[in-house]
């Protein structure tokens, strides 16, 4: 008998989730501690996949089951959970945790997840891009067979109506596995979970239907195990999954006859013998992923930015309907303050970001403001706020490990729009920087963000400057040294300077060569590196990656070693044909066409310029992430 342990890991808001941990029976010296962590079914727990330990008959791994939030020894409603996205969050949580606790890189683990619990992986994969061996993956959820007509679009307006509430399971044992001891087992459990909530249920479905179109980003190697009768998920999606995988290394199986315990059927040998063949190859060799450096000149992405670019067929139903879509948008734009901004900056200007983040209806008529609420409630703008969310929390993050380590804090954000979501976000915390350097290539935006520095109180140790964030020679050579406030202090300055040169046996005396007027431009001798880099809202917008490549070198030859950097990316959005046809870029008024960036993408890039990633957040809709990465040697 495998000795099993019971543990718990505490998650970002604080909640304890259980989990099971089996220590590897036989590890190999020359091996390393590797790792298979098992994500259950939903109504199940971690302990109905504790049969695999012994039955994959993998002696030299450490085994890992959580209990999901509401799901088994974990705490929670019952079948609930704050959001979907909350619990594919717990994933990366749960994976840093048996990093910290058990010593096994995330590189010598492999996943392993059915049903809901695949669904929560595979997110998990598209949306933080981990650095895991491979991912085995057992009739994941990603269409629920509901039977109910009209099923879906009736949960979501009773949930309009009544708020979250929870719907029963219908499937019995018997329609989930022809072992009967599985079936009996199911039946007694008091620790399966029948009901589950409308917000997850149909959280599951948003994320499935996401994964499933967007499946080209997952890079990491894949097994898909498919019940050939499954009576709970449909087969389609499974297959339209498979096909678009990113992955070179993956490989399909339907398993005929199957019901949808696909690890937990009667004949289950044949998955696990197919199971245990995949783990051990995938950790013959050391961990690689195809490199996607290039993947703005190759690739689907690239293919995807070009089709977006390209004028459709004149007078053809889609030229049509987008040539409305615009006239209507400029008839809003008479009448609606943020629509007009849109138009006359560029809807991704700064000035059109400022006004996102303020969030404030603004309009010449009722009907003016309730459009402009509209557009200000379009998913992308609450993406962009809720962008804004995590940008602040990862900087109060960076900030305290530079003041643990007993580091200045010198911020640079290289293009700030106004910089409103850096200067409120530190305005609000009580430990300020010790300087601040913000820039941005519009003299629009320096001016306004100029004045909105002075409007914070925050001029003594910020200022914003004009720069561009491509020039890596200039982004190299940021000094963010504080000017010297007047004459006093320079000549302190100065004679703390000279006093330092005499100890040091330099006998040159000083002389004076400025006056009160030119004070204010005088810089201590020593240059100051920024300890802490912010780029935010600006990679996404531009498709070449040897421009994010340049910025980034430049960052890195500015930055500390030691210090940090905080970069966002934009993986996935519902909206690129009606930006790309319909909205105007601060680039001339030509059309906004964004190339998408996977995280993976993003994060190689920002690895291949001397960063490790550290920690990532990410929105609900999986559209906008915000990362911290260390500036390593």
């Amino acid at each position: 008998m495998i000795e099993v342990r019971s543990n718990t890991f505490t998650t970002h808001d604080g909640v304890s989730l259980f989990y099971r941990h089996w220590p590897a029976a036989d590890v190999q010296p020359d091996a390393g501690r590797r790792a298979i962590v098992m994500f259950h079914r939903g109504h199940e727990h971690g302990g109905r996949m504790a049969h695999l330990v012994e039955e994959l008959g993998l002696q030299g791994f450490d085994f890992f089951a959580w209990d999901a939030r509401g799901h088994g020894e974990s705490p929670g409603e019952r079948g609930d959970s704050p959001s979907f996205a909350t619990s594919v969050r717990d994933v990366q949580t749960f994976i840093d945790h048996i990093t910290d606790s058990h010593g096994i890189a995330s590189e010598d683990m492999l996943v392993l997840a059915q049903s809901v619990g695949a669904v929560v992986v595979s997110t998990w994969a598209h949306d933080y891009a981990p650095k895991i061996r491979a991912l085995v993956l057992a009739s994941p959820a990603f269409k629920v067979k509901l039977y109910v007509p009209l099923a879906r679009p009736g949960l979501k307006l009773m949930r309009a109506w009544r708020g979250n509430f929870f719907v029963n399971s219908y499937v019995k044992a018997k329609f989930l596995s022809h072992d009967p001891q599985r079936i009996a087992s199911f039946d007694n459990d008091p620790l399966i979970t029948r009901a589950i909530s409308v917000n997850m249920l149909l959280g599951l479905y948003d994320a499935a239907e996401r994964v499933v179109a967007d499946a080209q980003a997952i890079q990491i190697p894949t097994q898909l195990l498919i019940s050939g009768s499954d009576f709970v998920v449909h087969r389609k999606p499974q297959e339209q999954f498979f096909q678009r995988l990113g992955s070179l290394d993956k490989e399909m199986h339907i398993l005929p006859g199957f019901f949808h315990d696909t690890l937990g059927e009667r004949d289950r040998a044949h998955a696990l013998s197919r199971i245990r063949r995949f783990v051990l190859k995938a950790f013959e060799q050391p961990l690689q992923r195809p490199s996607l450096l290039d993947a703005d000149r190759l690739g689907w992405s690239c293919a995807e930015a070009e089709e977006l670019a390209a004028p459709l067929p004149k007078n053809s139903p889609r030229d049509l309907y987008w040539r409305a879509t615009r006239a209507s948008m400029r008839l809003g734009s008479s009448v609606s303050a943020g629509v007009k901004l849109g138009f006359e900056t560029g809807f991704d200007s700064g000035s059109t970001l400022d006004y996102v983040y303020r969030n404030t209806p603004t309009g010449s008529s009722p009907i003016g403001r309730l459009i402009d609420r509209n557009y200000l409630n379009s998913i992308g703008w609450r993406g962009i706020r809720q962008r804004k969310v995590h940008a602040e929390e990862l900087l109060r993050l960076a900030m305290g490990k530079l003041r643990e380590s007993g580091r200045q804090v010198r911020i640079v954000d290289i293009a700030a729009g106004h910089g409103r979501y850096i200067l409120e976000a530190l305005e609000q915390g009580s430990d300020k920087p010790d300087s601040i350097l913000l820039r941005d290539y519009s003299d629009i935006n320096v001016r306004d963000g100029a004045a909105l520095i002075e409007q914070k109180g925050l001029a003594s140790i910020a200022r914003f400057v004009k720069g561009d964030a491509f020039d890596k020679a200039d982004l190299a050579a940021l000094d963010l040294s504080r000017p010297l406030q007047n004459v006093g202090e320079a000549a302190d300055a100065r004679q703390k300077e000279a006093r330092e040169r005499s100890l040091q046996g330099v006998n040159e005396h000083l002389e004076p060569v400025f006056n009160e007027a030119a004070a204010t431009q005088v810089f201590l001798q020593q240059p100051a590196k920024p300890t802490l880099a912010v780029v935010s809202g600006l990679y996404e917008l531009f498709g070449s990656n040897q421009m994010i490549g340049d910025s980034l070198a430049g960052l890195a030859a500015a930055v500390e070693e030691g210090g940090y950097l905080i970069y966002t990316g934009q993986p996935w959005h519902p909206q690129l044909e009606l930006i790309a046809r319909a909205l105007t870029s601060h680039r001339g008024g030509e059309a906004w066409v964004m190339r998408r960036r996977s995280q993976a993408e993003m994060d190689q890039l920002v690895e291949a310029a001397g960063f490790r990633k550290l920690t990532q957040r990410v929105d609900e809709w999986g559209i906008f992430s915000v990362s911290l990465a260390q500036r390593v040697s």
